[in-house]
């Protein structure tokens, strides 16, 4: 890979393809950022590298740099935390194990899911394989595809918001290591971890201060506070929070194409915190025109 470019730019550090529950291939997505005029975007995808090849391809044509990424799945009790994994090596032997156990578990929990949803309505597992890609990482964005298809519901939104929101009784949890052990993971793979969307309920539902500080000692780099889904009440307190323990502040826009109504670019990471990004990533280097 081409090493870091002198003039480091604005980028959108969270974007998702069909690798794992995006509507757009990597190639296109990189095209998408070009025409954003984005100087360089993260590629994602859900505990998947799977699309870095095809997006990393697409970089002469469109002039876009790219930052590998992905973003590692965790638990906190019953809780998912997302951490976003940046410049990772892509052949790290226990992540590679750990990514493999998590996509399992989505795959498991995901026929679960659509056992129980087809006791009360027409769907099947072939329904959510037509909603899929060859290699792709199934999880329940592809169910709330399906049922879109089948007419249960009009978007993916309004699946998540309905059948598969928890409380209807459909979904279940997957199998995630704790987000202590994922900050590891992603260090020892040479990469640079950040809490993902961590304002998305609200300014009571934060990660507490003694936590993070746990996260922070085993080398959690920052927070994603400028998200169209942290919700505004939520980011005073995360400044705040990454204000006393030095982390970076990070914007993306967590964008899936037509799986969300979020816009390709609308939330940015400025140019001096791209480039501590590139800096301290070890095991995978950006790719540039």
């Amino acid at each position: 890979m081409s090493e870091t470019p002198v003039a480091v730019g604005e980028a959108d550090l969270h974007t998702h393809t069909t690798v794992s529950d995006g509507t757009e291939s990597p190639a296109t997505l990189m095209r998408q950022a070009a025409a954003a005029g984005l100087w360089g975007i993260a590629l994602t995808d859900h505990d998947s590298t799977g699309g870095w090849a095809e997006a990393a391809a697409a970089v002469p044509e469109t002039g876009v740099v790219l930052i590998p990424g992905m973003e590692l799945s965790t638990r906190e009790g019953f809780m998912s935390v997302h951490l976003l994994a940046y410049l990772i090596d892509p052949l790290d032997e226990a992540l590679l194990a750990e990514t493999a156990h998590i996509r399992e578990s989505r795959f498991t929990r995901a026929e679960e899911i659509v056992r129980r949803i087809g006791r009360d309505y027409e769907l099947s597992w072939d329904d959510v394989l037509a909603q899929t890609t060859e290699g792709a990482t199934i999880g329940r964005p592809h169910i709330a595809d399906a049922l879109v298809a089948r007419g249960h519901v009009a978007t993916r939104s309004a699946a998540f918001a309905g059948i598969l929101d928890p409380r209807a009784g459909y979904a279940q949890p997957h199998y995630a290591p704790d987000p202590l052990t994922g900050v590891r993971l992603i260090r020892a793979a040479g990469g640079v971890p950040v809490l993902a969307h961590p304002g998305t309920r609200g300014a009571e539902r934060i990660v507490p201060p003694e936590r993070l500080k746990r996260l922070v000692d085993a080398g959690l780099f920052g927070l994603e506070i400028d998200h169209p889904e942290n919700r505004e009440d939520a980011k005073p307190r995360l400044r705040e929070l990454a204000r006393r323990f030095g982390l970076a502040v990070t914007g993306s826009s967590d964008y899936h194409g037509a799986g969300k109504p979020n816009m390709l670019g609308e939330c940015r990471t400025a140019p001096e915190v791209v480039e501590r990004i590139i800096a301290e990533g070890r095991g995978a280097r950006p790719v540039v025109p």
